[in-house]
């Protein structure tokens, strides 16, 4: 009895330890087989479908292009980490020093700890020098251009769509351009009708890249390759493609209003059906090349495609000391 007489409510019964155990052990066992479950979904979807694994890139249709695949999953692996880590010290933190019911005490700071300091920002950097080498690395070998026998394509964007010149290395003669065989040809296409790309399977293709208005960029996605466009300067890369099929190909450099519609087809084909290719071309009366795009000194703008389009000239490798007339007729240098 209470001291105002009324009889005292027994407390409810709490629960048992060795069922709260149990209780721990069962949702030990759920999270243990539902992370089991997702790991082998993943593992099944990567085995039937390796999408998940290039982490949103296209399939790779190129020699090359797994360079450019590892290396972007070295990338993810690198932020997976470093996300794990972060979100692991947060949720380790939330736990380890989170404020008692009834407790006021704050726990020890760390003020000016200057090893801890150093390692604050030793770390970060170490992580950005690995990964800006093997960048570098990846880059020096993509862009790497061989002594090889090779079949050359001079690639002239325009707006607002594509010319390719068969058989034609722009880098050639100090950036005049030159034929590689007597057999050029050329196709062309209008924002209408996408042109369509053809090359040989399993043969290594030299682009050289130019244009005779403003900066484009000449992007194959299955090639998990891009390279931009210059008025006034020839790039170029080497590239061998590895499965035959049709893929598309785009500009991926904001050009001007018909940017968007600056699309071309790529056929990879067998080397047989390439040189047919080639030569069917040049009996519809395709035969030769197309402005490239690279003017001289003086030149001007030209109104015909059969003519220089540009009003500077073309240099291989960075550029310097240019001079000539720029498209609006003032001096570019």
């Amino acid at each position: 009895m209470s001291q105002h007489g009324s009889e005292r409510r027994p407390l409810p019964p709490r629960e048992s330890t060795g069922r709260a155990r149990v209780d721990a052990s069962r949702k030990r066992r759920l999270v243990a087989r539902t992370t089991l479950a997702g790991v082998v979904l993943v593992t099944a979807s990567g085995c039937a479908d390796n999408a998940f694994t290039r982490l949103g890139l296209p399939e790779p249709a190129s020699t090359e292009a797994p360079t450019t695949l590892h290396l972007w999953q070295g990338q993810w692996i690198t932020a997976f980490a470093v996300g794990a880590l972060v979100w692991g010290l947060i949720i380790w933190c939330c736990f380890a020093y989170r404020r008692k019911r009834h407790g006021i005490e704050v726990p020890p700071q760390t003020r000016y700890n200057l090893p801890l300091e150093l390692l604050y920002t030793a770390i970060p950097l170490i992580m950005v020098g690995v990964i800006f080498y093997f960048t570098a690395k990846d880059e020096t070998s993509l862009l790497q251009i061989n002594n090889k026998q090779y079949t050359s394509i001079n690639v002239v964007g325009r707006q607002w769509s594509w010319t390719f010149n068969y058989n034609y290395d722009a880098a050639l003669d100090n950036g005049n351009g030159a034929a590689t065989s007597s057999d050029t040809a050329y196709d062309i296409g209008t924002a209408g009708q996408p042109p369509t790309l053809w090359l040989p399977e399993g043969e290594e293709v030299k682009f050289t890249l130019t244009s005779p208005d403003v900066i484009h960029s000449f992007w194959i996605p299955n090639f998990l390759f891009k390279l931009d466009v210059v008025p006034g300067r020839v790039n170029m890369y080497e590239v061998t493609p590895d499965k035959e099929g049709t893929y598309i190909g785009e500009c991926a450099e904001l050009c001007g209003v018909e940017h968007s519609r600056m699309l071309f087809n790529v056929k990879v084909v067998s080397p047989a059906d390439y040189q047919a290719h080639i030569q069917q071309l040049i009996a519809t009366q395709q035969n030769g090349t197309l402005t490239t795009g690279c003017g001289t000194n003086t030149t001007l703008v030209g109104t015909s495609l059969t003519t220089t389009g540009s009003g500077i000239r073309c240099v291989v490798g960075p550029m310097t000391s240019v001079k000539g007339q720029n498209a609006v007729g003032g001096d570019a240098s």
